[in-house]
């Protein structure tokens, strides 16, 4: 994603701007629990949660770019 567009529109637009938040968050909590040695089995399914649920947000970003480039 263009840097410079992406941060224009978490700066201009709330729902992008909460999209970027959720991909944070999801992020965040996916390097902590890969940080740790083991996960149990409730930790594995939570990664893979986290890890479906960062790219659906990722590819709703991508979608929400790609409409406003073809809007200018």
């Amino acid at each position: 994603m263009d840097a410079p567009v992406r941060e224009q529109l978490i700066a201009s637009n709330e729902k992008f701007r909460e999209l970027a938040q959720a991909h944070s968050s999801y992020s965040q909590r996916l390097d902590s629990l890969l940080s740790k040695k083991y996960l149990s089995e409730e930790e594995k399914i939570e990664e893979v949660r986290l890890k479906k649920l960062k790219l659906r947000v990722k590819d709703e970003m991508e979608l929400f770019q790609h409409q406003v480039h073809q809007m200018t």
